[in-house]
């Protein structure tokens, strides 16, 4: 089967943001209407404007996004590097004011029931402006941890971005070795490793060229989004465990 995919350094930041905005708007989780659109542009690599046009719709990603941009000093929220910073961390995310941070968390998402105790809660620890922090601060499943469905924990599990290494390539889907979100009732931690199988290309487009067994690439819900580089691992290693320490004082705060 022919597979059209977009090489990683030819990727537009417009491009880059579709391949991890995609998985959850094909399931109808955020974003407007229209998921084929980014799964299209998100395999072609260019710098499309309507993708750009959808990328400012995300109202969850584009706070994050312009933040990031202005403490880089770079007008374009899509940028390439500000894209990267946004889903998988880095040194970027070190020039973002902390208290600009807060406000802009506050003012973006204050009206979310449980966001301003939390965001409030959770100023001034070490945390990121990145899609981790909105998972595990902003997103509300993380306030219904602590009953006994898993559904929460699964959620949160399949909504961060997280990494992984390919050990089988089949037609549509790959087997990926990772490490999950754990919850024991009182807080969450990655535990080890188990296998997944996200799918990496449909209908002959896929996101990651050549994908093949070694590979080490991130994960956003059910899809294979990009391979990675050993610091692009250890950011988004070092990214998650930090949200989730952070996140960890919040939930035993909650509880007592």
């Amino acid at each position: 089967m022919a597979v059209r995919d977009a090489a990683p350094s030819a990727a537009s930041g417009a491009a880059l943001f579709a391949r991890y905005a995609y998985p959850p708007n094909e399931l109808g989780h955020c974003g407007p209407p229209g998921a084929e659109i980014l799964l299209e542009g998100a395999t072609s690599g260019d710098d499309d404007g309507e993708l750009r046009r959808r990328a400012a719709l995300f109202d969850g990603a584009w706070p994050y996004l312009r933040l990031i941009a202005a403490a880089a000093d770079t007008p374009d929220p899509l940028d390439p590097q500000v894209v990267q910073a946004y889903w998988l961390g880095g040194p970027l995310l070190d020039a973002v004011d902390p208290q600009t941070f807060v406000d802009t968390a506050q003012t973006s998402f204050g009206t979310q029931p449980g966001v301003p105790e939390r965001v409030a809660q959770l100023a001034g620890m070490s945390t990121w402006a990145s899609h981790a922090y909105h998972v595990f601060v902003v997103y509300p499943w993380v306030g219904l941890l602590g009953g006994t469905a898993d559904v929460p924990r699964s959620v949160l599990d399949s909504c961060r971005v997280r990494w992984g290494q390919v050990v089988e390539v089949r037609d549509e889907s790959a087997v990926v070795r990772s490490l999950p979100l754990v919850w024991d009732g009182a807080a969450l931690s990655l535990g080890p490793e188990q296998t997944e199988h996200p799918r990496w290309t449909s209908h002959g487009r896929a996101f990651v060229s050549g994908l093949e067994v070694g590979d080490t690439v991130s994960l956003h819900w059910d899809w294979v989004c990009d391979r990675l580089e050993p610091d692009q691992v250890e950011w988004l290693r070092t990214g998650t465990l930090r949200q989730l320490e952070a996140t960890n004082r919040w939930l035993a705060a909650r509880t007592s």
